[in-house]
């Protein structure tokens, strides 16, 4: 087979190299072995590897700097085309990855954050008394609000912080309805979407009779709503926010200080590579049905905040695991399938697999063998049998491999799309120990976390003496 002849069976098969997949950084080097690319800068990832053992989480920071750039950009961009008078603000979610690394890149390419929690909150005013932030920063309190929460929030209140606390159960409503400072309300949203983690109920918010029957707040900024994850659906984004505004435009002619639609997150990516998602599209739709039934009701156009968190975050983060034995799977209608065991977890490192049937794209890092590919199943290193992962088509097209046979010449597999939630909702199922994680950015590499020993493990567990 020709040299681009391969290539174009690597690009259809991997599909590595395109933009609207979010794979325009990663490519092969002649020797098959996966490449990162940053500008002219090249990590190749079977050194890294190689250098840092496996299970291994390689962030790269440049990407979110540049996905939330790009974002920021077009709505700005789509702002001017439409002539659309409200702002654009970006919230990152911080449960989405709460890591240091990940936050503090989103906040120099400048978002706003969004809490979920005392101890998120915590983390933000230890950034703003080590002056990390810039105290212009705007954070949105979510979550239900235990004592520790609302004292935090009143305390960085007082110091000036732009904090607004979206209101979301009644207890919340009655301590928060007539503060002095500004707030948010949620608005449980009767729209449903077609999408991972919706809910036909929730117990957030309030439904718009409950609102409207609320009467005046004092200070009323943001009207908030969120309806799932990975809504793929241009509609089922759109229809939500006419229903947002037309309750909208209903409570600011009781609250004239509202001025602000929160629209959640929900933006997908395209994990299993079956088709992109035209973001600049539905950008400019979602500006002019804004500017549309602001003009409609006479009423100033709101601003617009989004929380796409895993949007920015889930592309700049691939996870690496060795190939640590093969055998074949019995009891299929297919008898060539074979076991790939790795030196991980799904359960433990990709919880999605297994607690919402999320796919990714699985991609060899060396050893791509376009012309002698199998029907793979891959299984992790727990005695759980629900802990293996086989693919958005019953399995994984993937490079023959034979433990046994080519013991000299480790596989190693990367999965691409898991810097958003895998970390936050990580496990210890088994004790398997967490991957090593690794920051690749302008040309240096630096390891930001070890993989724990058997006695610091243990030790959290309480087996030793602290």
């Amino acid at each position: 087979m020709t040299t681009k002849k391969k290539n174009s069976v690597s690009k259809k098969l991997w599909k590595l190299g395109i933009n609207e997949f979010n794979t325009q950084y990663f490519d092969w080097n002649k020797d098959g072995d996966l490449n990162i690319k940053e500008g002219h800068n090249i990590y190749n990832v079977r050194y890294l590897v190689e250098k840092f053992g496996t299970s291994l989480q390689i962030l790269m920071p440049f990407i979110i700097e540049e996905r939330l750039e790009d974002l920021m950009d077009l709505a700005n961009n789509t702002i001017k085309k439409v002539n659309y008078q409200g702002k654009f603000l970006y919230h990152y979610p911080m449960k989405v990855n709460q890591t240091r690394e990940v936050v503090m890149a989103l906040v120099g390419e400048g978002a706003h954050l969004e809490t979920s929690s005392y101890t998120e909150l915590y983390l933000v005013k230890k950034m703003l008394e080590q002056d990390k932030f810039n105290p212009d920063i705007r954070i949105l309190c979510s979550g239900p609000k235990n004592d520790a929460y609302l004292s935090l929030i009143d305390e960085l209140q007082h110091k000036g912080v732009k904090i607004f606390p979206l209101i979301e159960g009644p207890s919340e409503l009655k301590m928060l309805q007539h503060s002095k400072y500004n707030v948010g309300i949620r608005l449980d949203m009767p729209v449903k979407a077609s999408s991972y983690w919706n809910k036909q109920v929730d117990r957030f918010g309030f439904s718009a009779k409950e609102i409207y029957d609320m009467g005046s707040f004092k200070n009323l900024k943001i009207l908030h709503y969120h309806i799932g994850s990975q809504i793929e659906k241009s509609g089922d984004i759109l229809t939500p926010i006419k229903y947002a505004l037309d309750v909208y435009f209903k409570l600011k002619k009781t609250n004239p200080s509202l001025d602000t639609l929160d629209i959640g997150g929900g933006m997908p990516i395209p994990y299993t590579r079956e088709r992109g998602f035209n973001i600049d599209k539905l950008m400019e739709k979602i500006f002019t049905l804004l500017k549309t039934e602001a003009e409609k009701h006479e009423m100033p156009h709101p601003n617009l905040i989004c929380e796409w968190g895993r949007y920015v975050v889930a592309p700049a983060q691939m996870t690496i695991f060795k190939v640590i034995d093969t055998k074949k799977v019995h009891k299929t209608k297919k008898d060539d399938k074979k076991w790939y065991v790795i030196d991980g977890s799904f359960m433990n490192d990709l919880c999605d697999t297994w607690s919402v049937d999320q796919k990714w794209s699985i991609v060899p890092v060396n050893n791509k063998n376009d012309d002698d590919l199998g029907e793979v199943w891959f299984a992790g290193s727990t005695c759980d049998s629900d802990d293996f992962y086989k693919g958005k088509d019953g399995s994984v097209r993937f490079p023959k491999y034979d433990y046994s046979e080519i013991n000299n010449n480790p596989m190693y597999i990367a999965v691409l799309d898991t810097g958003a939630y895998q970390d936050a909702l990580a496990m210890n199922h088994c004790l398997v120990a967490r991957p090593q994680r690794i920051i690749v950015e302008n040309g240096h590499i630096v390891l930001a976390r070890k993989r724990l020993s058997p006695d610091e493990i243990g030790r959290q567990l309480g087996w030793y003496n602290k």
